[in-house]
């Protein structure tokens, strides 16, 4: 039986003032994977996300999402940005913030109603936050906002979800509620794509990751590459990583 893609990038190469970030990239993610991108800094993690969700515009390449551009898939994709990425400063509560995540599934003329509400705090109980619904998001901590933007995440119900550092500045219970959140993504046959930093990590959190650095260096599932081999071409330096089997 075929796997199902939900991903496929195709000789993808993003340059920036004419030095490339992103060289040539292929790639095909299957369905229901959780994966994590990792690599060392300015290894184009990031970069590859938004070139994905075509926020960014490659010189070169195509992107698929499930066998369609991604202009017409989007209502099944969610994206988690880097936290420093957003304004925090701007006037709006916890709550507002999730409700947002309904608007593609509405439309910009409808308003969300009591339905989209219900939707709303749901998602902000799952992470956590029930109880700051109300708090103005630059009141919240590091963690507490990354756990909004989760929320906003969820109620999208995307088949595809994209997070840039999610555990970047939290504290380890929020990382703990987050990761369990994405493995339970993952059981409901979502796909999940995360920027990750903490190679220790890799092997509890993660079933699938790919190796980037300018070029992908390896992509598959963590028990087949996740090694010292790959980790060396990936960093350029020799890594020694005990890995759990």
């Amino acid at each position: 039986m075929n796997e199902k893609i939900a991903v496929k990038v195709d000789d993808l190469t993003v340059a920036y003032n004419y030095k490339p970030v992103l060289w040539d990239i292929d790639l095909k993610i299957p369905e229901g994977v959780l994966m994590a991108i990792v690599g060392p800094n300015g290894a184009g993690k990031s970069t590859l996300i938004k070139a994905i969700l075509g926020i960014l515009k490659p010189i070169a390449g195509s992107v698929t999402i499930f066998d369609k551009p991604y202009k017409k898939q989007r209502k099944h994709v969610a994206y988690v940005p880097q936290k420093g990425s957003v304004d925090w400063d701007f006037p709006t509560t916890a709550l507002d913030v999730v409700m947002m995540g309904t608007y593609g599934s509405l439309g910009w003329i409808k308003r969300p109603g009591a339905k989209q509400k219900k939707t709303a705090l749901e998602a902000l109980e799952k992470v956590g936050m029930l109880s700051f619904k109300n708090r103005q998001i630059s009141q919240l901590s590091g963690g507490q906002q990354q756990r909004v933007f989760l929320a906003r995440a969820l109620v999208q119900d995307a088949s595809i979800y994209f997070m840039d550092e999610p555990f970047q500045g939290v504290d380890a219970t929020t990382e703990v509620a987050i990761i369990n959140i994405l493995k339970g993504l993952r059981k409901a046959g979502k796909t999940v794509i995360v920027v990750h930093h903490d190679l220790q990590t890799v092997p509890e959190y993660f079933d699938w990751v790919t190796f980037l650095n300018v070029k992908k260096i390896a992509t598959g599932p963590v028990k087949d590459i996740y090694n010292d081999d790959n980790l060396t071409k990936t960093y350029g330096i020799n890594y020694k990583v005990s890995i759990q089997k």
